[in-house]
Parts: C-alpha cells; sequence; structure tokens
C-alpha cells in the first residue's frame, strides 16, 4: 500500500492507525508535495517526515518539487477559499502523481495522510483519490481517523514526538490569506546574505537537525517553547550626496520613520550620531575594531555575515540591553548629506529550545 504523506503531524497518527486496521500490508510512505511554498519549508517538513517514518519502520520515497506545475494547475483560483476549487485541483494533481508512483513500483492500494487533517474536506479527498485511482485500476483507501477523539490523540502524539508543527496548510495563497492583515510574511524572508533570522524556516531545519542528531545518539532532550521580540527589516537604502551606497544595517535598528536626513560637516570620523531617530553610523574599520579586526575588509564582511546572536553582543556591549536604536555601518564617514530610507518591524513571535536532561 502507497501512502501519500503531506507532513508529518498527519503521517505520524494516521500511519499508525492504518497499521493497526492493515496489520497484513507493507506500508510504503511517498512524499509528494509541490503545492509548499517556499522551498526551505518543503524540505523542513520533508526532514521531518523522515524522523517520523524512522521511528515508525517505513520506507520513504520523496517525489519531485514541480513547483511551476502546480503553479499553471492553479492559476485562476488563487484567490479561493481553504476547501475551495483550488484545492480539490491541488488533490486531484497531488493524487495523480502519487497514483502513477504506486503503478511504477506495483502498488495496488493507495491513500493519504491528508485525510486526518482537520483542515481539508474528506468529501474532496475522496473524490480525488477515486477519480485518479479508477484511471489505474487502483483500490483507494479513505478511512476516517478523525472521528472518536482522533484529532485529539493526533495532536497529543505529535507532541509526545516533538515534531514539527507547521502554522499553515503549505501553499502560498493560504499562506497570504490568513496574513493578510500583517505588513510582511516572515516565512518569506530570507536576507540576501544568507544569514539565519531567529525563528525563520531556516532556523526551524538547523533546529530539526540538531534533534535528528541527538534522536541518533540517544542523547534525552526536551523541546520547550518561549516568547521573544522578534525583528524584520522590511526594506532600506542608504544615500550619501543622493548616490546610494553600500551600508549594514545591525539588527535590531528599529527606524520610526520611513526617511530621515541629516548632514554630517566632518571628515574621518569612526562614529556619527544623530539626534534625528537616533541613527547611529559606525564606520567599517570601528566594526572591525570592537570584532578584533575579525574582517579583511568591508566586502569581506558583506560576504561573511556574523551571527544574529553576535550582532546582539556588540549592540548590548555599546548600548545596554533594550536599545532598538538603528546602527548602520558604512565603509567611511565623510562629509555630506546622508539619507535614510527605511522599514522595519518589531513584533512577538516565539520559538524553540532543546533542554537536555540528565539520564
Amino acid at each position: 500500500m502507497l501512502v501519500h504523506i503531506c507532513c508529518s503531524v498527519d503521517s505520524h497518527y494516521f500511519i499508525q492507525e492504518l497499521k493497526k486496521a492493515y496489520p497484513n500490508e507493507n506500508i510504503i510512505g511517498f512524499f509528494y508535495d509541490p503545492n509548499i511554498h517556499p522551498y526551505s519549508e518543503y524540505e523542513l517538513r520533508f526532514l521531518d517526515v523522515k524522523r517520523s517514518c524512522k521511528k515508525i519502520g517505513i520506507k520513504l520515497f520523496k517525489g519531485e518539487y514541480d513547483y511551476e506545475k502546480w503553479l499553471n494547475i492553479v492559476k485562476g483560483y488563487e484567490n479561493e477559499p481553504e476547501k475551495g476549487a483550488r484545492c480539490q485541483i491541488c488533490f486531484d494533481f497531488r493524487m495523480q502523481k502519487s497514483v502513477e508512483f504506486a503503478k511504477k513500483i506495483g502498488e495496488n492500494k493507495l491513500t493519504t495522510t491528508l485525510l486526518t487533517s482537520p483542515k481539508k474536506d474528506l468529501e474532496q479527498l475522496k473524490n480525488a483519490l477515486q477519480k485518479e485511482c479508477d484511471k489505474f485500476d487502483i483500490e483507494f483507501l479513505a478511512p476516517d481517523f478523525r472521528k472518536n477523539g482522533g484529532t485529539q490523540m493526533q495532536f497529543a502524539l505529535a507532541k509526545k514526538d516533538m515534531l514539527y508543527h507547521q502554522n499553515y496548510c503549505g501553499c502560498i495563497y493560504a499562506l497570504a490569506k490568513q496574513k493578510q492583515n500583517k505588513n510582511f510574511i516572515d516565512e518569506l524572508m530570507c536576507p540576501i546574505n544568507k544569514q539565519i533570522l531567529p525563528s525563520s524556516i531556516e532556523e526551524k531545519i538547523k533546529f530539526y537537525k540538531q534533534i535528528k542528531n541527538l534522536e541518533k545518539k540517544g542523547i534525552k532532550f526536551e523541546i520547550q517553547r518561549e516568547k521573544f521580540l522578534n525583528y524584520r527589516l522590511l526594506s532600506a537604502l542608504v544615500k550619501h550626496n543622493k548616490k546610494a551606497i553600500k551600508a549594514y544595517i545591525l539588527f535590531y535598528s528599529h527606524f520610526k520613520n520611513s526617511y530621515t536626513k541629516f548632514s554630517i560637516n566632518e571628515e574621518s570620523l569612526k562614529f556619527y550620531k544623530s539626534f534625528k531617530d537616533e541613527i547611529n553610523i559606525w564606520s567599517f574599520d570601528y566594526f572591525n575594531v570592537l570584532l578584533k579586526n575579525k574582517f579583511k575588509n568591508f566586502d569581506d564582511f558583506f560576504k561573511n555575515p556574523l551571527k544574529i546572536n553576535q550582532e546582539l553582543k556588540i549592540r548590548q556591549k555599546k548600548f545596554g540591553f533594550y536599545d532598538l536604536s538603528p546602527v548602520i555601518i558604512v565603509e567611511n564617514i565623510t562629509q555630506g548629506s546622508y539619507e535614510f530610507m527605511a522599514k522595519s518591524e518589531i513584533y512577538f513571535d516565539t520559538k524553540e529550545k532543546i533542554i537536555k536532561l540528565l539520564n
């Protein structure tokens, strides 16, 4: 029997219940979800599905990430609500590929872990399974493991086994609708210097890789959630004498105004503080001394960014805790006018941390 898998939270419970219901079946997992966006989220979910399948003891295959094909088939249905026409098209597409894969490896039964998701419509899923399975004379199974407290048991099991619990269905359209009242979608943000931001998908990938290694080594641990004040720089442009210049914005630099302008009348300053928006400008040489000359030059700094906690240590050392003054690093501070066009967000967020337990 081939089981299409959408995520570890759904599959972990569903497959174990499936094993009880069909004890004589050889169950094989197939992760095929080109609807998931961004790609880093897709990789994160697959990473945790692998963890789950290893715990359960089933073989797992990974399908192609046909994201462009998926975008084309749902074109025109971008604004459909959850459980609407876009979801039906999405299910048909994923079940079609799952049926084709089942036929390829010689399996004659198919089901999907989407059936256990409380956010999905059972009839839509049954229709998709039947429509695609009939074409290849493959038997479809649509057990309802949600009933009789199944959903509560599903989430309890996922929590017990410390699985990754995503906060959106997967596709960019559902995500955009979910975040429509926010100024930005943090799941879609990634710095061009590849720095790992707090509570980002990239940080979660690193986190769950650590969990995988701890489990492999047999080290006992638990996961705790904590609230913190997160930060995102949404946009920034620095101009000197009306020309854009290369600049770096230190983490937690919060801009009260989207536009600030002032002039500096001295040459070769190490640093400068403006009382307009409390903006601090640091020369690269001054910044590099604080780092004990870690970088060869300004370009080297851009190519090899500091970790966020290193930036926070510098900020705390210079200003103390809770300071959100903008700190802008430029190659040299020279005489002339400076313009700052920037937007940033400070917001409450949560993140997970690993607590190792004593044996």
